[in-house]
């Protein structure tokens, strides 16, 4: 099967692990939305059994599975356009991870990135389901034949990774069977930092809640953290050079350029020599008018759990009708006896 072959699908999770930001929206969601909307089957899933892999209280879990639905929904996902799963509700999700296990190799996961940060000088005590990480995401990307995955750089790594298995089980086995999927790594604001500190991504482990911009955040809150963001004492410059040594007045032009959809070459063309104290209301109205709804139809969705319920029931269901047939091929392949009716 050559690549041609392969339907044009896009597949890209988030953890469900709560207070989603405004990282993740432009940082993904966001980009979830645009791919919506071109040439693609679109595939987006609430990757709850990789948020297991480190202690969850269950429920938490399930609040911010919920929560993560709500926020797909509310930042532009058409749940009827659009493939929408919590992962743990299409089980070939994990039953292709054994046989990716089975594939990968122990070096290739010593070697990520992600496992030596997150399991740090503790790995006998990290879980091995944080060791596996990487073949269970190579095996949500490719349960799907997924040709893209909109990913963060964060990410990136684990994608070489998914190719690297599908390379190495097309092999082992003599086959053309599992695509090598392509990243898709762009946007001007891929990685939003931090609000108080430029050289810090914007997350949501902070103890500073102004350090971020949470998606339930109202109007107010929005405004306000922008209007207390720091920033140095400078004008704006009209180019992008002149941001390379200022990270917190490149993290919020890079803000608004995502926001507008601008590039910040447009943007600085347009505030270049503006003082903060005049940016910064101009990026406040910006942020209040593109977020402020998204807060407002997560809180009517999350006041309505069996709506979420339901989309999350009929997606898995239209989620399997691509991975069954996949998982029934790649178990043929591999040379398990295949079940039969009595």
């Amino acid at each position: 099967m050559s690549e041609s072959a392969f339907t044009p699908r896009v597949f890209s999770g988030i953890q469900p692990t709560g207070n989603l930001h405004l990282g993740n929206y432009l940082g993904a969601m966001k980009r979830f939305v645009d791919m919506q909307g071109q040439d693609f089957e679109t595939i987006y899933c609430m990757v709850d059994l990789h948020a297991v892999t480190v202690w969850q209280d269950p429920k938490d879990l399930m609040k911010s599975t919920r929560e993560l639905c709500a926020g797909f929904i509310a930042a532009g996902i058409d749940p009827e356009q659009s493939i929408l799963i919590n992962q743990s509700q299409v089980p070939e999700h994990a039953q292709l991870a054994w046989i990716f296990n089975c594939v990968a190799r122990m070096g290739w996961m010593q070697r990520m990135t992600q496992w030596k940060d997150k399991a740090g000088k503790n790995q006998q005590n990290a879980s091995l389901g944080l060791f596996a990480y990487p073949a269970l995401m190579a095996a949500d990307i490719l349960v799907y034949h997924a040709t893209h995955v909109p990913v963060g750089e964060d990410q990136k790594q684990h994608l070489e990774l998914t190719r690297d298995i599908a390379i190495k089980f097309n092999h082992d086995y003599g086959v053309d069977f599992f695509p090598e999927t392509e990243p898709v790594i762009e946007g001007a604001a891929t990685r939003v930092m931090s609000l108080r500190d430029g050289s810090k991504k914007m997350s949501k482990s902070d103890v500073s809640d102004a350090s971020r911009i949470n998606l339930t955040d109202d109007a107010d809150a929005i405004a306000k953290k922008i209007r207390k963001a720091k920033t140095d004492p400078e004008a704006l410059p009209s180019e992008a050079k002149g941001l390379e040594e200022r990270p917190e007045a490149r993290n919020l032009v890079n803000i608004y350029a995502a926001l507008n959809e601008q590039s910040v070459d447009q943007v600085l063309a347009d505030v270049g020599g503006k003082q903060f104290s005049e940016f910064k209301p101009m990026l406040a109205d910006l942020a209040v008018s593109k977020l402020a709804p998204i807060s407002t139809e997560m809180a009517r969705l999350m006041d309505n759990q069996d709506e979420i319920d339901k989309i999350l029931a009929r997606g898995s269901q239209r989620a399997r009708e691509i991975t069954a047939p996949i998982l029934r091929k790649t178990y043929d392949i591999v040379g398990m006896v295949p079940p039969v009716s009595l």
